[in-house]
């Protein structure tokens, strides 16, 4: 069996842009995105960013390294998408420190903000402490941070 290629997003310079459709399960009774459908849309493109940038999550967690956790999270939302919206998710490093990574993320419909986020992931041990980002992550992440950090 060949592994299917990648679905999903791509990066455009130092940005990572996830592509989605608004189906109707993703709406609630007015016809409207449910709010707490934002957050599923960010983390698959978090996820999406760190595949694509050669980060792999699985591999460190089988091999015991660790895991990245949300520890903080700021969102607002502006104005809803609806059903059959075609939607991208804009997400970029803004900071890196020695086991965090803070991501700002865009939901975007064309050029007009939905709603945005700044998410601070931590890396931590299988016991849920804090923990040192394996090193080629960190080069990863310094390659994607904005030129004046």
């Amino acid at each position: 069996m060949t592994s299917a290629p990648h679905p999903g997003g791509r990066f455009v310079g130092r940005e990572h842009q996830f592509p989605l459709r608004i189906y109707f399960e993703d709406t609630d009774f007015s016809g409207l995105v449910y709010h707490a459908n934002y957050l599923r849309y960010m983390e698959r493109a978090r996820s999406d960013m760190l595949k694509c940038a050669g980060i792999d999550q699985r591999e460190a967690f089988d091999n015991g390294e660790g895991v990245y956790a949300v520890s903080e999270l700021e969102i607002k939302y502006k104005r809803p998408a609806r059903f059959d919206d075609l939607l991208c998710v804009i997400s970029t490093v803004e900071h890196l420190g020695a086991a965090t990574v803070v991501i700002h993320q865009r939901v975007m419909l064309g050029d007009e903000m939905l709603t945005q986020a700044r998410v601070v992931a931590a890396f931590l041990s299988r016991e849920g402490r804090p923990r040192r980002q394996p090193k080629p992550w960190i080069a990863a992440f310094e390659t994607l941070l904005p030129k004046d950090s």
